[in-house]
């Protein structure tokens, strides 16, 4: 399919503070982040924030991290210089562009700052979050036009959502939260969602809110889907924790070179043609005056780079939970950041494809233009045209491999909390936490950030 070729990624940039981030010692990544020079630049300022958002997330700094956090929310909704910076990423190269995140980043934002603002009490804050949640999937389902083939929707955002409102004892929006995330799983014609089944704690979250509604025909029609019986649980005087545990770091990019040639296929369509792949992608030429397309000849060669993610291996594999000395019970995979990683790339893969032969195309056409008056200069930029020819490798890389959660019940005051994680090689570490049931819902998170 492609041929490797040597090149500084992004992940080679930043990687002080990812070595830092990985072995847990976040004070040395924040320090190395902040002396960071590639990040600090103007088209890095939104990985920056995220980058800076998340450390501060993970040392307990919670104002901080939502200070970094709405910086980068401020930076998304400018909208950058949109006709000047597709320019340059027409021109040069995409890693040349502002940095705009990718659709999961940008609504895994909202997830840190509504963990940030329940960690701070701010519940009226946190609502806004879940209501922002509303706004962003929406946009991204319009912009997918519907398309239950492409990430359209994203179901952890909503269950997070359902879980703000019930906070707040909003059960009405609860459950439509709840209930819109359990018909993303229901309408998947897969075994799993981007690589995560419906959890049964949101089965049964839907179903109790269903039940505190008074939602009689909705009840009986989703104990139907999920083929149970719902029974009220025995309501604790301490109230419930909801934990999040990150799993891993999310993979990083790098860059594949594909090799295209310009020809026609069998209908006399011209386009350019990848041999390893018999990938085929049809080209336009009218955008192109034809005095300037026809410069391009037939089985000319075109290299093309394009990132293409590494999956960081796991050192932990799954968790379970209990407290005060209860049986213990496993967390639920509820995000898997690895899939989305994955996949929405490929989803996004002939687009952005055929934006890049463009590019070439352009770059081609100003070489020959410059062949007719200087061969010598036109050597020259052929050269510079490919060593400009980069892959953008940039991520959100301090994101976990994948979130699990649980919801246990609290006895009031203290609880002990023994949190287990199994490793790859058989072995098990206990990690202890404590919270004081107070009679509300509360969410507390882990982050085990090592690689295996």
């Amino acid at each position: 399919m492609a041929m490797s070729m040597s090149c500084q990624t992004y992940n080679n940039k930043i990687s002080s503070y990812y070595n830092h981030l990985s072995t847990g010692e976040f004070d040395a990544a924040g320090k190395a982040l902040d002396n960071n020079r590639f990040l600090r630049l103007k088209r890095n300022r939104l990985l920056y924030q995220m980058e800076k958002g998340k450390v501060a997330f993970l040392r307990g700094d919670y104002q901080q991290s939502n200070n970094c956090l709405n910086a980068a929310d401020s930076l998304l909704e400018s909208h950058f210089n949109a006709a000047l910076d597709q320019g340059i990423g027409l021109l040069l190269n995409p890693a040349m562009q502002q940095y705009r995140g990718e659709d999961f980043e940008k609504l895994l934002i909202h997830y840190y700052k509504s963990l940030n603002y329940l960690q701070l009490r701010q519940h009226e804050d946190a609502v806004v979050e879940a209501r922002r949640i509303t706004l962003k999937n929406d946009a991204l389902n319009d912009r997918k036009n519907n398309n239950d083939r492409k990430y359209a929707n994203d179901a952890f955002a909503l269950m997070l959502q359902g879980m703000i409102y019930e906070s707040v004892h909003n059960i009405n929006d609860a459950f439509i939260s709840y209930r819109n995330a359990a018909d993303i799983f229901l309408k998947t014609t897969d075994t799993a969602y981007y690589g995560v089944k419906m959890p049964a704690q949101l089965q049964q979250d839907l179903l109790h809110m269903a039940y505190l509604n008074g939602f009689g025909t909705e009840l009986s029609y989703y104990e139907k889907q999920f083929n149970t019986t719902y029974t009220p649980p025995k309501k604790e005087e301490g109230g419930d924790l909801i934990l999040f545990w990150e799993n891993g770091l999310a993979p990083v990019k790098t860059e594949n070179n594909f090799f295209f040639t310009l020809t026609k296929n069998g209908l006399g369509s011209v386009g350019f043609t990848n041999e390893e792949t018999n990938l085929f992608i049809p080209f336009d030429f009218r955008l192109f005056p034809k005095e300037n397309a026809g410069k391009l000849g037939y089985m000319e060669t075109f290299r093309v780079a394009f990132p293409k993610y590494m999956e960081q291996p796991l050192y932990y594999t799954n968790a379970s939970i209990s407290a005060n000395a209860a049986p213990a019970v496993p967390l639920e995979k509820i995000e898997d950041v690895n899939q989305l990683a994955f996949r929405t790339l490929q989803e996004r893969f002939i687009k952005e494809m055929s934006l890049a032969l463009t590019r070439l195309a352009i770059k081609k056409l100003a070489e020959h233009q410059l062949k007719k008056e200087n061969e010598t200069a036109a050597q020259v930029f052929d050269g510079l045209a490919f060593l400009t020819e980069k892959a953008d490798t940039r991520n959100w890389q301090s994101l976990p491999h994948a979130i699990y959660y649980v919801r246990i019940p609290l006895k009031k005051g203290r609880n002990d909390i023994s949190l287990q994680l199994s490793n790859v090689h058989g072995q098990t570490n206990t990690v202890k936490l404590q919270v004081e049931g107070n009679g509300m819902l509360q969410a507390r998170h882990y982050s085990s950030l090592q690689r295996g």
